[in-house]
């Protein structure tokens, strides 16, 4: 008994190349579908497409939930010459970014909780500037304040399919990035940050860069005594 293959149209393999080509940012599986006829096997088509290309001087790439036609890793060094660095990340952000990676979603107090120290809100503007971090939404506490989380851009900067792709401990150990003499029971955290419960997504129109406008109970004011006046 031989597994059925699927038989992938050619000129639906020229469109998703297409339309992969053109797209300013990485497409997901429903948007490359709209461009397909109906009862099209998208995936199947995609991952045709990923095969074409593997081992050529551009790959298609899963970005996250995302594809995008990427240069090949090994050929880096022809395309940059020069590599100009615009910005050095401080020593917090870096923590910070990190702590985001590896926590999310996580807001600010947790972060400083995490740290030991307080975060300002510079730090926090800087990696939302980089297009590393995004607002995600906002955690189901009093206040609700917002969570944090990394972009796309994340993922491709460091060459990630996934978030669970992020280095573990043994990894970060051989980088010499973690101090051999760790406490007992140390772990790194594997990111899952579809499972939080007690996250909600921002609503329309709040963008999260202002504390959301709490309603609060009426208060009756206090009732003015009479004063009596005698003659």
């Amino acid at each position: 008994m031989t597994d059925d293959v699927i038989e992938i149209d050619a000129e639906h393999m020229r469109i998703v190349e297409a339309v992969l080509f053109a797209a300013e940012e990485p497409l997901d599986l429903a948007n490359i579908a709209d461009k397909l006829p109906a009862d099209v096997d998208t995936a199947a088509i995609v991952e045709a497409v990923r095969a074409k290309y593997e081992g050529a001087g551009f790959n298609l790439q899963r970005i996250g939930n995302k594809w995008a036609f990427r240069s090949a890793a090994d050929l880096a060094h022809v395309l940059q010459k020069h590599v100009v660095q615009q910005r050095r990340l401080s020593r917090a952000a870096l923590e910070t970014m990190a702590i985001i990676a590896y926590h999310q979603p996580v807001t600010r107090a947790e972060i400083e909780d995490i740290r030991g120290v307080s975060v300002s809100k510079g730090t926090l503007d800087v990696l939302l500037e980089s297009e590393w971090v995004k607002i995600r939404g906002r955690r189901k506490v009093p206040g609700r304040p917002v969570t944090y989380g990394t972009s796309d851009s994340f993922l491709s900067y460091f060459g990630l399919e996934r978030l669970q792709d992020l280095p573990g401990l043994d990894e970060l150990k051989a980088a010499g990035l973690l101090d051999g003499r760790l406490p007992p029971g140390f772990a790194v955290p594997e990111p899952d940050p579809d499972s939080d419960p007690n996250e909600e997504p921002l609503a329309d129109g709040d963008d999260g860069l202002e504390p959301l406008e709490m309603d609060l109970p009426d208060i009756d004011e206090p009732a003015v005594a009479e004063k009596e006046t005698g003659l």
